[in-house]
């Protein structure tokens, strides 16, 4: 099994920053393809940024150009810098690992960290 713990979270002003960690721990050895998911109020969560265990990495529209996704593979931790943050950005944020499984990035585990929260006020 796989721990995950997602931290850094908080409120900020709209244009600012936050750098998000998500430390795994447990079996992480089958872990390749790691993923930041985030859930707003009344919304389904959606993934927001992957990163390939080789650094390659993918961003939905919303946030490209404002978030970096990066990891540590030695310290089992995969970071989400954001900037230039906008009230949409208002949501719980959490890590997962993702497998493409026909044709669709999917979670890989079933359990999900705590999640962190994210509120961006105008």
């Amino acid at each position: 099994q796989v721990q995950l713990v997602e931290s850094g979270g908080g409120l900020v002003q709209a244009g600012g920053s936050l750098r998000l960690s998500c430390a795994a721990s447990g079996s992480t050895f089958s872990i390749n393809v790691m993923g930041w998911y985030r859930q707003a109020p009344g919304k389904q969560r959606e993934l927001v940024a992957r990163i390939s265990s080789g650094g390659g990495t993918y961003y939905v529209d919303s946030v490209k150009g404002r978030f970096t996704i990066s990891r540590d593979n030695a310290k089992n931790t995969v970071y989400l810098q954001m900037n230039s943050l906008k009230p949409e950005d208002t949501a719980v944020y959490y890590c997962n690992a993702v497998n493409l499984t026909y044709g669709e990035w999917r979670p890989a585990f079933g359990s999900w960290g705590q999640g962190t929260q994210v509120t961006v006020s105008a």
